[in-house]
């Protein structure tokens, strides 16, 4: 098959429309397709002498590259027309291209026709046409009326499949790369469908939406072209990329002032996040819940995926001060990937730390009481675990646990003493979280995600670190309850032993938001503001801190 690629971008190699062509070619398998740079065939503009009709049948007179293009689109099965919109239209060298095909028709009136047109010279009708565009606006609805007309007039309203696609000009933004790339694949896809027999309703529904909702577009466009607003003075570039990042911020309902100083440029902007969206000031500063301390340049690169934000962390090339938080939903916040919100996304069962909790908590509670009542109740809470499992998604430790209660339940019905049991349920509970501190995902990651991201917090270092020590730090502490609880057992507290240590994990809860919210206070500006009394706390935050980068 004769795949012909006329692309007529003044850009050349460097179009953004004809990243998306190139897409749709790997898709469809048609990565030997001849490509046309009209740009530089420097095609004259038709004279209107019409000539090509009547004196020289067929052949224009303009004795140019157009005597070397007209039998490459004559020959060809398939025509990918592939062009920016310039002003509601064609780029002008395509435009003289597209008007010097004069000669493919003949002069007479096609008869029948409700408008008027003329035959073509040759047999076409086994050619296929396919427009690829891309525009400036934030969606293609309504700017390609006029060159909708002209390719239903030249094509056919049924020769020729369009996919027009706004926001064109995010595709040389490297920094954009995760959204873009997506939209990439989806052109590749219909690129697929296409030589199957058709694009797809729904692919192409995808490729019709805007890569970012309007405001968040219109704002990053805005910024980029690196004046103010009023034209009075050029925008500094580290302010522009700053507007530009601020732009995809997805609310969350939080109130936080983000604060970037670039160390190599001595420059301070803040980002105000807010409920209803961002603003970027350069002066007036407001004390900072988050501050990023950076050379520009590490942070650009970042920025644009050349180098990876956790390990440049992990590396000290940059540093943060105040809330961690932020930097845990960074990819969920600034998420270069986003779609738009109106995009349909899969639904997934979420996990849930009680279905874990929920048989050792039974059994601690009950075997304190009564050992063979406790063995009753901990075979009847294990087996009633998998239930939950229709409604949550079951993690690892929870099918573990299964066997396990089920084996301490078992030996208290068959006699053993549940002093000795109950401290070794909770051991062997510890054991597990302990365990689970080193494997692949700790432990709590698998609970934790729900609220960063589900599996795109698994890629992410700096989550993963935090939870390795939250997990250890609760095996540890389980561990060591295998001993007072041990203990208790041969008190008069024996039956209280449950509830007890029930104020072990509400203590360890604490433990756990102190740690995250903790290091709010580790900045300079926090430091300063502590009282005397908190300066023990805040010693404390900072010895985790520093383990939270070596462990």
């Amino acid at each position: 098959m004769n795949i012909l690629v006329i692309n007529g971008s003044p850009k050349g190699e460097n179009s953004n429309t004809l990243k998306l062509t190139r897409a749709f070619l790997e898709g469809a398998g048609w990565e030997k397709a001849e490509i046309l740079d009209v740009w530089k065939a420097h095609v004259k503009p038709c004279l209107g002498c019409f000539s090509c009709w009547d004196k020289t049948p067929g052949k224009c007179v303009i004795n140019d590259k157009m005597i070397e293009i007209l039998p490459k689109i004559v020959g060809a099965d398939v025509i990918i027309w592939s062009f920016p919109l310039y002003y509601f239209s064609v780029p002008g060298s395509l435009k003289n291209l597209i008007d010097r095909q004069l000669p493919l028709n003949q002069p007479f009136m096609v008869k029948g026709s409700e408008s008027g047109g003329h035959p073509s010279r040759y047999d076409l009708t086994q050619q296929h046409h396919i427009v690829i565009s891309t525009c400036g606006f934030w969606t293609a609805k309504g700017n390609y009326d006029g060159v909708a007309a002209m390719f239903d007039h030249f094509c056919g309203q049924e020769k020729y499949t369009a996919i027009f696609c706004g926001q064109g000009e995010l595709f040389r933004v490297p920094e954009l790369r995760g959204r873009t790339d997506a939209y990439l694949e989806g052109v590749r896809k219909a690129g697929a469908e296409y030589v199957g027999g058709g694009i797809g309703e729904e692919t192409m529904a995808e490729l019709s939406g805007p890569l970012y909702p309007r405001a968040v577009f219109e704002k990053m466009a805005d910024a980029s072209w690196g004046v103010s607003a009023d034209f009075q003075q050029p925008l500094e570039e580290s302010l522009s990329f700053t507007k530009q990042m601020a732009a995809l911020y997805i609310p969350d309902g939080i109130e936080r002032v983000l604060e970037f100083y670039y160390t190599d440029i001595d420059k301070t902007y803040q980002i105000l996040l807010t409920p209803s969206g961002s603003e970027v000031i350069s002066e007036n500063f407001r004390p900072f819940t988050t501050k990023i301390e950076t050379p520009f340049s590490v942070w650009r690169s970042i920025a644009r995926g050349e180098i990876s934000g956790q390990e440049a962390m992990f590396k000290r090339q940059y540093r943060v001060l105040g809330d961690f938080e932020l930097m845990l939903k960074w990819d969920k916040l600034f998420g270069s990937s986003a779609r738009p919100k109106a995009a349909v996304e899969t639904q997934c069962r979420k996990t849930n730390m009680s279905v874990l909790l929920a048989p050792w908590l039974v059994i601690w509670i009950t075997v304190a009481i009564n050992g063979v009542a406790g063995g009753i109740a901990g075979v009847l809470a294990a087996a009633a675990l998998p239930l939950l499992w229709l409604i949550f998604q079951p993690v690892l430790f929870e099918q573990i646990t299964v066997p396990v209660v089920v084996a301490l339940s078992l030996s208290l019905l068959l006699g053993a003493d549940p002093r000795v049991i109950l401290p070794i349920s909770y051991g062997a509970f510890g054991f597990m979280w302990l365990v689970g501190a080193f494997t692949k995902k700790p432990l709590t990651s698998y609970y934790s995600a729900n609220s960063y991201g589900n599996e795109k917090a698994f890629d992410n270092p700096l989550f993963m670190r935090t939870n390795r020590i939250l997990t250890a730090a609760w095996g540890v502490l389980y561990l060591i309850t295998t001993i007072w609880t041990y203990l208790l057992m041969g008190t008069s507290l024996s039956p209280y032993t449950g509830l007890i240590n029930s104020v072990c994990p509400a203590l360890m809860g604490v433990f756990t938001l102190w740690f995250k919210n903790g290091i709010r206070r580790i900045g300079p500006a926090g430091r300063d503001k502590l009282r005397k009394k908190d300066h023990m706390i805040a010693n404390f935050c900072v010895c985790l801190y520093r383990l939270w980068f070596v462990w």
